[in-house]
């Protein structure tokens, strides 16, 4: 449930606190005055679209955040702790800032939060019926939603949707596989070829990199031992060799050092100096013995080398890539054979359709279940707005070919009128009735939704009089189990609320801004009045307004008995 909304420098609104209770609420007020403004808002901080239109003028950034009691949403809870977005129990908070710039940062529970996660939040939290969806009534895809969140089948459709398309591809890649079965044999037969020519040289991983590490040493041999025999004689074997010498020197400093201890020190470097010095000797020697002049060898490995950078060349990729060129060749060859097994391909697309037909047929059969129960639901609802006698149908008609949403189509018909045949929403209702008859249907979808609070945003546009009333009574009904808050310009909607707000304007410093303020008693009363009379407000029109709120809390205090 919806406990508090605040709203800091939204549009034309400075600063506004709001804070709700459980039961059917209203907002009221002069066109123009922002309560529209109140609705953007809210969607706003459940994760809507946001820019720097949304700053009011002047003003670096807008805030929106709206406190929520989460103790009936358990569900909420669990994906909070998933999310590790979890606040105070029973609690969330949502936040929302926009700056200027049009960047927009989320929280939730004071942690930050993506506004993708704003958005799943909210739908566990509100949902909200804007005052235009009686015309997105007349689309066959939104007809097709309607019945299957009614029918509980929401999840089922998606599943039948993604399995249409596993379908679709497995068909397409079957037909592909035939009508290019030449294409594709002639590439694998030329692929075969290539990773022959490959395996042939037998190359092997690395091979490359080892193969001119040798010929470096192959092709200057000479020098390097060379070059060991200049560093052994004159470390070890030379007239003037430094090992001799340095030992002498250690001798000579050692025998005196017993005369100063200062001298230890250098010592003992020394003879650290000497052990490398040996080391490094005895690893010359070694080497020495390891190297050798083989001129057979080296043109063995120039002929190797030159027959990798051939092939390599041939098949335009570096020598050091070519396994890993021969590894996608043998990938795409995999790949091809798939293709042109075109018996395997045609058992998958036989399986994916199987899968698919199952499941459009279970889907089949909850529309079917589910269409009857609404017909009677939404009649049922018709029969107190204004159009006594009608019925509601949601029919079913099979499709010629099977499609992501099922097997067949969603089409609702109506008969306003007793006695009529049932004809399609979109050429039967007037702009009236399909207004009311939107109406009905989302107060009887809406009851089967487990979401606590409930928004309608004028959708009681094209309606008056004593049907006013009974829309009035029957949101009020709705409000008994959940949180129902309308925005509406219908004083006979208005007084059957428990609360009521009045959004007015004023104009400050040269800018227009919008302020919201709960009503009570005599401000209550003067509001519904001016909903009834406009400008000028009589006695009479006060009267028609108390009239209307005490028979609004009478039949409150009727519902609560029962």
């Amino acid at each position: 449930m919806l406990c508090a909304l605040d709203i800091i420098d939204f549009v034309i609104v400075d600063r506004v606190r709001m804070e709700f209770a459980p039961g059917f609420g209203v907002l009221s007020g002069e066109t123009g005055a922002g309560k529209s403004i109140l609705v953007d808002a809210l969607m706003t901080v459940l994760g809507g679209r946001a820019d720097s239109s949304a700053v009011r003028h002047r003003r670096t950034r807008a805030e929106v955040s709206a406190e929520f009691d989460t103790s009936g949403v358990p569900g909420l809870a669990a994906w909070l702790g998933d999310q590790g977005l979890e606040g105070e129990a029973g609690e969330c908070i949502l936040r929302r800032v926009i700056e200027s710039g049009g960047r927009s940062r989320a929280f939730i529970n004071g942690r930050p939060a993506t506004v993708a996660q704003l958005r799943e939040a909210g739908e566990w939290l509100v949902d909200i019926h804007g005052q235009h969806e009686h015309q997105l009534l007349m689309r066959p895809a939104t007809q097709r939603r309607l019945l299957d969140e009614w029918s509980g089948a929401a999840e089922l459709a998606a599943e039948v949707a993604v399995l249409h398309g596993v379908w679709r591809e497995a068909a397409a890649a079957r037909q592909m596989a035939a009508g290019r079965a030449e294409a594709l044999a002639e590439e694998q037969d030329r692929l075969v070829w290539q990773l022959e020519e490959i395996d042939r040289l037998g190359l092997s991983g690395g091979e490359w990199e080892d193969l001119q590490a040798e010929q470096g040493r192959l092709a200057n041999a000479q020098a390097l031992i060379h070059a060991a025999e200049a560093g052994l004689e004159a470390l070890s074997e030379g007239d003037s060799a430094l090992l001799p010498a340095l030992a002498a020197v250690v001798a000579r400093l050692r025998s005196v050092s017993e005369h100063d201890a200062e001298l230890l020190p250098a010592v003992e470097a020394l003879v650290a100096a000497d052990i490398h010095l040996k080391e490094s000797a005895h690893a010359l020697r070694q080497y020495r013995g390891r190297i050798d002049l083989d001129p057979e060898r080296l043109r063995e490995v120039d002929a190797r080398l030159d027959a990798v950078l051939a092939l390599a060349r041939k098949h335009r990729v570096a020598p050091s890539a070519l396994m890993e060129h021969a590894g996608q060749l043998r990938a795409r060859l995999g790949e091809i054979g798939e293709r042109l097994d075109v018996d395997a391909l045609a058992r998958a697309e036989a399986q994916a359709s199987e899968s698919y037909l199952a499941a459009a047929r279970r889907l089949g059969e909850a529309r079917a279940a589910g269409a009857a129960a609404l017909g009677e639901a939404v009649s049922a609802a018709m029969q107190g707005l204004a159009m006594e006698g009608g019925r509601f149908e949601a029919r079913l008609a099979p499709l010629e070919t099977p499609s992501a949403a099922g097997l067949e189509q969603v089409e609702f018909q109506v008969a306003p009128h007793p006695g009529g045949p049932a004809r399609p929403v979109a050429k039967v209702a007037s702009g009236g009735e399909l207004s009311r008859l939107s109406l009905a249907l989302q107060t009887v979808v809406s009851s089967l939704s487990g979401v606590p609070t409930l928004l309608f945003d004028e959708v009681d546009a094209g309606i008056g009089g004593g049907v006013a009333e009974i829309v009035g009574r029957m949101l009020a009904q709705l409000g008994q189990g959940r949180q129902v808050l309308c925005i509406t310009h219908l004083p006979q909607v208005a007084a059957c609320a428990a609360r009521q707000w009045r959004v007015s304007k004023r104009a400050e410093q040269g800018e227009t801004l919008s302020a919201v303020r709960p009503l009570e008693g005599a401000e209550r009363v003067e509001e519904i009045a001016r909903m009834l009379g406009g400008v000028t407000i009589t006695d009479t029109t006060r009267r028609h307004a108390r009239e209307l709120l005490g028979q609004a809390s009478a039949s409150r205090a009727e519902r609560q008995q029962s």
